[in-house]
């Protein structure tokens, strides 16, 4: 069963949950747009804190599923999947934007065009590092919610509202009917398929915890480089890797505490000094999700 709640984003739930009306399952790609900035003129990006506070405060009458921020990685999440949000608008008498489909899944990416980040500028977000966009793109995907854009890519898209209501996939704000905002302008491509050995009953399969003793530095194994991935679906890739992917090394070590420090945090467990350290425990290797190989 997909979870209500992406792993590793932070809760701010912020309690205002309504059920959405069925239909094809859809996700809202948005951008958060703070500032004018131009080419000429770039902009420092807003700090992730700001609009973090922004929308569980103030602005919780349009707060969507998730803010993403595509330079670190870091999620927040402010109500569950199977409940709508409200960025979009929603008209009388038409198609209940917000609600329109099975899951009506909306990500605000913390961007704006020319925005400024230690002193580079980005055009579009698709420039950006996109970190997180993996583990994004594949809790989105298991609510259901195509690999497609129905209503045509950000960079050129049309608000038809018979494929809006008939087909599953994602769709910028530009492209759902009832609204005039033009963002996101951009977003990064789908990530790759991939095919993850499954069970006799077709669920995907993870690599069981292998022991603490298992990870000494210099151990050459495929779960290696798996957990390196996955190191950096979730934004945790902060540190030069190993020279061989599949090789265990001081880059791993140091990446993989600060997975360990980012799941301390994002759930609250109130871990401190060895709980953080080197080598792995189960329960941070569970959450992981490190896929077996074929």
């Amino acid at each position: 069963m997909s979870e209500l709640w992406l792993p590793g984003a932070e809760h701010l739930d912020i309690g205002d949950h309504a059920p959405t009306d069925g239909g094809p399952a859809k996700a809202i790609a948005h951008v958060t747009w703070d500032k004018n900035a131009t080419k000429a003129k770039p902009q420092d990006l807003v700090p992730y804190a700001n609009l973090k506070a922004y929308f569980s405060g103030g602005g919780k009458g349009v707060a969507p599923h998730i803010l993403w921020d595509p330079f670190t990685g870091r999620f927040a999440q402010f109500v569950p999947a199977n409940s709508r949000s409200k960025s979009l608008v929603d008209l009388a008498g038409g198609t209940r934007t917000n609600r329109a489909g099975s899951v009506v899944i909306q990500v605000e990416a913390l961007f704006f065009p020319w925005c400024r980040v230690n002193g580079k500028a980005y055009e579009s977000l698709a420039d950006t590092p996109c970190k997180g966009w993996d583990q994004l793109h594949a809790w989105v995907k298991s609510w259901g919610v195509a690999d497609a854009w129905p209503n045509g890519r950000p960079e050129s898209c049309t608000r038809n509202e018979k494929t809006w209501e008939t087909k599953s996939g994602w769709y910028p704000h530009k492209g759902v009917p009832e609204n005039d905002h033009t963002d996101p302008m951009s977003w990064p491509a789908f990530p790759a398929a991939t095919k993850p050995s499954t069970g006799g009953s077709g669920a995907k399969q993870y690599e069981p915890f292998p022991g603490a003793g298992w990870f000494s530095m210099g151990r050459k194994s495929s779960i290696v480089a798996r957990m390196h991935d996955r190191l950096v679906a979730v934004g945790c890739n902060k540190y030069q890797s190993s020279r061989d992917k599949d090789v265990i090394g001081s880059g791993d070590k140091a990446s993989y505490e600060a997975w360990q420090a980012k799941y301390n945090r994002d759930h609250h467990k109130g871990w401190s000094g060895s709980a953080l350290k080197w080598p792995p425990g189960k329960e941070t290797w569970d959450a992981l999700q490190v896929p077996k190989g074929s």
